[in-house]
């Protein structure tokens, strides 16, 4: 249609001269109204195509920075959860060494309370069997002094004292001397 129009308005090869110059109204006329005809389709069909495109793109870069703001916020929550989680196991490791250390101390106590036990124990057993030597070492002594007086006594006496009697006679004597000491 646009062929026919233009072949309907051309000029005639004979009736003017054109350069690029001349101006030519009807030319112009239907140059606009072309232009004003395209600009309605494009207005009508391609516009809204295109702002349509223009608009879904916006909405997409929208989108991914909310999701890129929304990620940077949970990898920041997350990188304070672990965090949190390494100073809580720095805590906790802390308070296993504090309670190693204190159970250490504590066993170390308790070992020396026990050696402590065992060396009075030792002293007191020692000192128990002391005295029981001294004591049958002073029994010893006595029943040897009981046997030496009798034979002096016998060979003062120029007989000899024998039997049980003179045995504890002589023992009570002894006796009475160690109690007066």
């Amino acid at each position: 249609m646009l062929s026919l129009i233009l072949q309907a308005h051309a000029p005639a090869p004979q009736e003017h001269a054109s350069g690029p110059l001349t101006v030519d109204g009807g030319l112009m006329l239907w140059t606009v109204f072309i232009f004003l005809l395209l600009l309605a389709i494009l207005k009508k069909f391609a516009w809204p195509a295109i702002l349509g495109a223009v608009e879904a793109r916006e909405q997409a870069l929208e989108r991914q920075l909310a999701e890129a703001a929304r990620d940077r916020e949970q990898a920041a929550a997350l990188l304070a959860e672990h965090q949190k989680l390494i100073a809580e196991a720095k805590s906790q490791a802390h308070a296993i060494i504090v309670e190693a250390r204190s159970v250490a101390e504590k066993d170390r106590a308790l070992a020396i309370e026990k050696t402590r036990q065992e060396q009075e124990e030792l002293l007191a057993r020692a000192r128990r069997e002391i005295a029981a030597e001294r004591d049958s070492a002073v029994a010893e002594l006595r029943r040897e002094a009981v046997d030496l007086s009798l034979a002096a006594a016998s060979k003062l006496i120029e007989k000899r004292l024998d039997g049980e009697t003179d045995r504890k006679l002589v023992q009570e004597f002894l006796s009475t001397l160690g109690d007066k000491r």
